[in-house]
C-alpha cells in the first residue's frame, strides 16, 4: 500500500465523517451535480469514426463541468466580469473606429499641406490613443482575473472529486485513460482554462472589427470600373469581396495545412506527461534504486521516454513551420494588397491620401479579424488537447462516482456498529472492480481492548481486507462498522513523512503546533528517535533521509500523540528488528493498555502481543476465514519461558538452581 492512504484514514468519530461527507458533496455539486451518464459510441462506427466521436464527447464533457463556473454553484464575480470584459471589447472597437477616422484625417491634412488640422490632430491623438491603451490594460486585467478565478474554482472541484472517498487511490486499481492526474490537474487543467477566454475575447473582438471596419471599406472603396477587352466591368465594394477572399485562401489554406495539429500537439502533451512521471518515479525511489545500482536501466528507460518526447516534438514543429508558412505570407502581403487595390482610383484623383491610409488601415483590421483562425490555430489544437486530457480524468471519477451510487457493482457498506464492538465486519466480501471476489464473507467482531493478529499466505488478501476497513477498497459486499464514538489510526507498511519539519512529521496528520515541543520530543524518545530531537525543527528531506525502520518508529510516535482508540497496523513493524518491533510493541501497550489492535503481520513472534488470531486461506473463489483462535494460553506460555531464560542468564556464574 502507498505510503500516505491509510495514514490519512484517522478518523474522529461521526461527526469528522459527517462534515467530511458535505464538503465532498459540494465540491461534487458545485462542479456539476450528478455525474452525466455514459455514452457509448455506435457500434456501427469504425474504429476511426468511434475514436473521433469518442474525442468529440471528450470536449462536451468537459464543457459539462467547465460551464458550471457561470451557473448557479459557480462564483458570483463571473458574469459581472464576463459582461464588463465584453463592454470594455466593444468599447475599443470603438476607439479603433476613432484612431481610423483619425489616419484618414491626418493624411488628408498632410496632402493639403493644412498645418492647423496637422497640429490639432496630433493633440487629439494623444487622449485617443491614451484611452485605447487605458482600454486594453483593463481588459487584459479582466480577461486574466477571469481565466485565474475559473482555474481555481474547477481546480478546486476537481480536486475535490479526486480526493472524496479515496478516488485518488481507487483510481490506481481500474482501467482508463486517467495515468498522471497530478499534470492534468495542474498543466492541463491551466491551459484548458486560460485559452477558451482568449479565444471567446478574440473572437467576439474579430466580429465586431470585422463588421465595423467591412462598412468603412465598403463606403470608402465603393466600386471599381475595369474595362477589360473593350467591356466595362463594375465591382461594387471591391475591397470587401477582395478582404473575404483573401481572408478565406488564407484560412482555408491553415486548416488544410494544419488538420493533424490537434492530433500532434494532444499526443506530445501526453509523452511529456509520462517523461515528467517517469522522472518523478526516478526520484521517489532513488534509494532502491542506488541500492540495486539501477541507474543504467533507469538511464535507459529515460532515454527512451525521452526520445519519444523529441520525436513528437519534431512532428509538431513541422506542423508550426507550415502554419507560419501561411501566417508569415498573410502578415506580409495583408499592407500592401488594399495600396495595390486603391492605387488606380487614387491615381485617377477619386479617391484622397487620406482615405487610401484609411482603406489600408481598415483592410489591415479585418484582415486580422478575418485571419484569427491563422493565428491561433496552434493554441487551439494545444488547448483541444489539455481539454481532452482533463475531460479523461473527469470520465474515470464518473465511472467511481457512478459505481459508489450504482447497485450493479456491489459496494461495501461503512456504518456504526452495535453495542460496545470496536470494529465488525458483517459477511465481508472483497471483489476487484470486475466483480472477481478476493475475500468471501468474513464475519468477524472486535471487542474493546482486543488485540487481533491477521493471518494468512501471501496473496491470501490480507492487505486488501485493510484497505477495504479503511474505505479506500470500495467493492465487494457485506458492511464494515466502527464504533461512533472512538477513534480510529491507521499505520502503513511504509508511513508517509510529509514534506517541512521533522516536528510536522510526527504530528502528520494533525498540524504540527497541535502538540508543546516538549511532548513531541518525548514521543521520540519512547520510540527510540531521541538523537533526532535536535534537529525537530529542522526542514529536510526525511522522507528520503530516514531508514525504513525509522519510519515506522516515527509512526508508532504518532499513535502516541494522538492516541486512538483502535490501531490497523498493515506489517508496520516490518522494517524492525524483532528485538525492536518487541519494544514497538510492549511500549503501545504499556503507553495505550485500552487500546484495540487489528495487525496485518507474517511475522509469528507477533502472537505474543495479540489475544486473538484471525487466519485468511487463499481459494479459488476467494480467500476466506478459517480459523478464529484465542491467543491469551500461548500467550502466558512464552511469557513464562522468557522469565526462565531470563532468569538463567541472570544467574551468578557456579550458582545451583535453589532447591
Amino acid at each position: 500500500m502507498s505510503d500516505a492512504e491509510l495514514d490519512q484514514k484517522s478518523v474522529d468519530g461521526s461527526e469528522q465523517h459527517s462534515a467530511e461527507r458535505s464538503r465532498q458533496e459540494k465540491a461534487s455539486t458545485d462542479e456539476g451535480a450528478l455525474p452525466p451518464e455514459v455514452v457509448e459510441p455506435d457500434p456501427e462506427l469504425t474504429p476511426e469514426e468511434a475514436e473521433r466521436a469518442r474525442k468529440r464527447y471528450l470536449l462536451t464533457r468537459f464543457w459539462i463541468s467547465a460551464r458550471g463556473y457561470w451557473g448557479r454553484g459557480g462564483e458570483w464575480l463571473a458574469w459581472p466580469c464576463s459582461i464588463g470584459l465584453l463592454a470594455l471589447i466593444v468599447t475599443n472597437v470603438g476607439f479603433q473606429y476613432g484612431i481610423n477616422i483619425w489616419n484618414r484625417a491626418i493624411f488628408d491634412a498632410i496632402e493639403q499641406r493644412n498645418a492647423h488640422t496637422v497640429y490639432f490632430l496630433s493633440a487629439v491623438f494623444l487622449p485617443l490613443a491614451l484611452g485605447s491603451v487605458a482600454l486594453v490594460v483593463t481588459q487584459v486585467f479582466l480577461r486574466m482575473l477571469i481565466q485565474r478565478r475559473w482555474r481555481s474554482w474547477l481546480t478546486t472541484a476537481l480536486i475535490g472529486r479526486w480526493l472524496a472517498n479515496g478516488r485518488y487511490y481507487q483510481l490506481n486499481l481500474i482501467g482508463g485513460d486517467h495515468k498522471n492526474p497530478e499534470a492534468r490537474i495542474s498543466e492541463d487543467l491551466r491551459i484548458a482554462t486560460e485559452s477558451p477566454v482568449d479565444f471567446i475575447a478574440g473572437v467576439i473582438s474579430a466580429f465586431l472589427s470585422a463588421s465595423t471596419f467591412i462598412v468603412v471599406l465598403w463606403t470608402i472603396g465603393g466600386a471599381l470600373t475595369l474595362t477589360i477587352a473593350g467591356s466595362t466591368v463594375t465591382v461594387p465594394g471591391f475591397l470587401v469581396i477582395t478582404a473575404v477572399f483573401y481572408a478565406a485562401i488564407t484560412s482555408s489554406s491553415m486548416a488544410v495545412i494544419g488538420r493533424h495539429f490537434v492530433h500532434v500537439s494532444e499526443v506530445k502533451n501526453q509523452a511529456e506527461a509520462e517523461f515528467r512521471y517517469t522522472l518523478t518515479h526516478v526520484r521517489e525511489n532513488g534509494e532502491s534504486i542506488a541500492l540495486l545500482g539501477g541507474e543504467e536501466e533507469e538511464r535507459s528507460d529515460l532515454d527512451k521516454t525521452f526520445t519519444h518526447v523529441l520525436r513528437q516534438w519534431a512532428l509538431l514543429s513541422r506542423q508550426h513551420m507550415r502554419t507560419t508558412l501561411v501566417s508569415q505570407g498573410s502578415s506580409l502581403l495583408a499592407p500592401v494588397v488594399p495600396l495595390l487595390l486603391c492605387a488606380p482610383k487614387y491615381l485617377e484623383g477619386s479617391m484622397t491620401l487620406g482615405q487610401v491610409m484609411q482603406a489600408a488601415s481598415a483592410f489591415a483590421i479585418v484582415q486580422s479579424a478575418f485571419g484569427w483562425l491563422v493565428d491561433n490555430y496552434p493554441r487551439l489544437a494545444d488547448w483541444h488537447a489539455c481539454a481532452r486530457r482533463v475531460a479523461s480524468l473527469m470520465m474515470s471519477l464518473d465511472g467511481l462516482e457512478r459505481a459508489e451510487q450504482s447497485d450493479a457493482l456491489g459496494r461495501i457498506q461503512h456504518g456504526e456498529t452495535e453495542g460496545d464492538a470496536m470494529l465488525s465486519l458483517n459477511d465481508l466480501s472483497v471483489s476487484l472492480d470486475d466483480g472477481t471476489a478476493v475475500v468471501k464473507e468474513t464475519q468477524v467482531t472486535v471487542e474493546p481492548g482486543e488485540r487481533v493478529l491477521v493471518a494468512g499466505e501471501s496473496g491470501s488478501g490480507k492487505s486488501t481486507l485493510v484497505r477495504a476497513i479503511a474505505g479506500l477498497w470500495p467493492w465487494g459486499d457485506g458492511s464494515v462498522n466502527f464504533h461512533g464514538d472512538r477513534r480510529l489510526f491507521m499505520l502503513p507498511q511504509r508511513p508517509y513523512i510529509p514534506s517541512g519539519t521533522l516536528r510536522r512529521a510526527v504530528a502528520y496528520p494533525g498540524a504540527a503546533d497541535s502538540w508543546p515541543l516538549d511532548k513531541i520530543k518525548a514521543a521520540l524518545d519512547k520510540v527510540g528517535l531521541d538523537y533526532l530531537n535536535d534537529r525537530i525543527e529542522e526542514e529536510a528531506p526525511w522522507d528520503q533521509t530516514l531508514s525504513g525502520g525509522e519510519k515506522q518508529r516515527l509512526a508508532f510516535a504518532r499513535l502516541l500523540l494522538h492516541r486512538p482508540d483502535t490501531i490497523v497496523l498493515d506489517e508496520a513493524t516490518s522494517a524492525l528488528d524483532e528485538k525492536s518491533q518487541d519494544k514497538m510493541m510492549e511500549m503501545i501497550i504499556h503507553e495505550l493498555p485500552q487500546i484495540t489492535i487489528i495487525s496485518v503481520a507474517h511475522r509469528a513472534e507477533l502472537e505474543a502481543f495479540h489475544s486473538r488470531k484471525i487466519t485468511l486461506e487463499r481459494r479459488e473463489g476467494g480467500a476466506k476465514l478459517v480459523s478464529d483462535i484465542d491467543l491469551l494460553q500461548r500467550k502466558r506460555k512464552r511469557n513464562l519461558l522468557s522469565r526462565l531464560v531470563e532468569n538463567r542468564h541472570s544467574r551468578p556464574k557456579g550458582s545451583t538452581t535453589p532447591g
